[in-house]
């Protein structure tokens, strides 16, 4: 005998079921109906149904008009506190917090999720048009600064599974890349310049500067970035002072998240 407690023991089979339902819905799958969370899990029809259902009863998924079921208010509220909790945001939030201060701009986090960026953090200028961005949100990453950023530094092969013609969608801003073609020469003069810019290509209006937050093997783990109003902020500011307290900003939090 190990002394070591048998897991198995303790393990609640229609539970493990009910957030293997739940993490169907990763950020690229909005919504399913009951029979293809059935046929995704391998998990009966009428368990899955009754699942489901339970899980509408509690709040954590919701019925849309066509049927179908989506995430519901109760995993958002689990998602937001989870993130708020984790070891990166909370060794991050006092050197972003300076950076805030002392550039009085919008401060983002974020993560690179697929092909989409995650806001791990936000401490927002009131004057930034993208009023609407809040922890949690998820943006096209070939239209942000943190995004090409991050994409840039992944490996050839992902990469290509990553970025589809999809990921160029419509409604961006309007120096917005638009096509594989056009992102993969950003994404060369981000990797030599080792940071990134976004000029009014997520939106009219919006400029942004992004560096890297390095892991422990050295490979970028997240992204910080400084968020601007084009009509304030020429983009020449964005190399310059911004640029050298992002920099330091993001070297506090790799040494932070190396010596925890």
């Amino acid at each position: 005998m190990t002394g070591e407690p048998d897991r198995s023991r303790y393990h609640i089979a229609a539970l493990a079921k009910g957030l293997q339902v739940l993490s169907l819905f990763d950020g690229v799958t909005l919504s399913l109906r009951t029979s293809d969370i059935a046929a995704l899990t391998g998990i009966p029809m009428p368990t899955a149904f009754r699942i489901v259902s339970t899980l509408e009863d509690l709040g954590y998924l919701e019925r849309r008009h066509d049927g179908t079921f989506q995430p519901g208010v109760k995993v958002l509220t689990l998602g937001s506190a989870a993130m708020r909790g984790s070891g990166l945001v909370q060794l991050s939030d006092r050197p972003l917090r300076l950076l805030a201060d002392a550039t009085g701009e919008t401060v983002n986090l974020g993560v690179l999720v697929e092909d989409r960026v995650l806001y791990l953090a936000r401490l927002r200028n009131a004057d930034l048009v993208t009023a609407n961005v809040h922890v949690g949100s998820t943006l096209p990453a070939t239209y942000t600064s943190m995004g090409k950023l991050l994409l840039a530094h992944l490996p050839p092969d992902e990469l290509d599974r990553r970025v589809t013609a999809a990921s160029f969608a419509p409604g961006a801003g309007p120096n917005a890349v638009p096509d594989r073609a056009a992102l993969l020469a950003q994404l060369d003069g981000i990797r030599r310049a080792g940071y990134a810019v976004q000029d009014q290509e997520l939106a009219q209006g919006l400029r942004s500067v992004s560096v890297p937050v390095l892991g422990a093997d050295g490979v970028p783990a997240a992204a910080v970035n400084v968020a601007v109003s084009a009509l304030r902020r020429p983009l020449a500011d964005l190399h310059g002072d911004i640029l050298d307290r992002l920099r330091a900003t993001a070297a506090d939090i790799t040494t932070r998240l190396r010596t925890r």
